[in-house]
């Protein structure tokens, strides 16, 4: 069963000892559409200051409960790196980030979290760049992430092969995998308009200079895709 990830949005944030924050934001991979953390927005315990929660420490959402459980302590999160959210997100602040957490680098390996396809919350021990069994995954992946903010590219318009039609909604995530699996556009007024979904597999790119995502479908195409059901959840293609 997939998940809003717009629903998420403000849910309450728990360490293992004591409340954390609230949820603000996600970022995800514009390659493979992983959700690769979670903004939290730490209020009044750490102010001013927000951070960054891996998947890892969160496994699997409560699909009933409005608060997202964190299997790490206040400290452990008071003392992580810090991050600057008007900057892109760097792999040396992932390589510092995952090695304060004791995390595996989910960009080495060929599965969607590196070694496996799902995030753990028991970590195997960090790959050494240096083991020769990985090949030169680092190189061949890339050094610079592909991390995007999901609220930021809420509200792009969609370009469609025949012209613009609507704009990005919401996003449906797998709650096991942290994938994103549609987009949700709504089409029409943006008042009276219906929502559709559509499979992230149909989109070319995204251009975040003209803040818009292009899709290889036409406008007949996105208005017969599957509506989506505010509340319900959406069946992966």
């Amino acid at each position: 069963m997939l998940r809003s990830v717009k629903q998420l949005y403000g849910d309450k944030l728990g360490a293992s000892d004591g409340e954390i924050g609230q949820v603000r934001d996600f970022y995800f991979d514009d390659k493979s559409w992983a959700l690769r953390y979670l903004v939290a927005d730490t209020g009044t315990w750490l102010p001013g200051r927000q951070v960054l929660i891996s998947p890892h420490s969160i496994g699997r959402l409560d699909p009933t409960g409005k608060i997202v459980h964190v299997s790490l302590t206040r400290k452990q999160i008071e003392h992580s790196p810090s991050i600057d959210l008007h900057k892109p997100v760097s792999r040396q602040y992932e390589e510092e980030y995952y090695r304060h957490y004791g995390l595996p680098y989910y960009w080495q390996g060929d599965a969607l979290w590196g070694m496996s396809s799902a995030p753990v919350l028991r970590a195997p021990a960090i790959p050494d760049p240096a083991d020769p069994s990985l090949g030169n995954v680092a190189h061949r992946q890339g050094a610079e992430a592909h991390l995007r903010s999901a609220q930021a590219v809420n509200g792009y318009q969609l370009e469609t092969a025949t012209g613009v039609l609507g704009h990005v909604s919401d996003f449906m995530m797998d709650p096991v995998s942290w994938a994103i699996v549609h987009l949700v556009v709504k089409i029409g007024s943006r008042f009276s308009g219906k929502e559709v979904e559509l499979p992230v597999a149909k989109v070319q790119k995204i251009s975040y200079q003209e803040s818009t995502v292009f899709v290889s479908l036409t406008q007949e195409e996105v208005e017969r895709s599957p509506e989506h059901l505010l509340g319900t959840n959406a069946a992966a293609d």
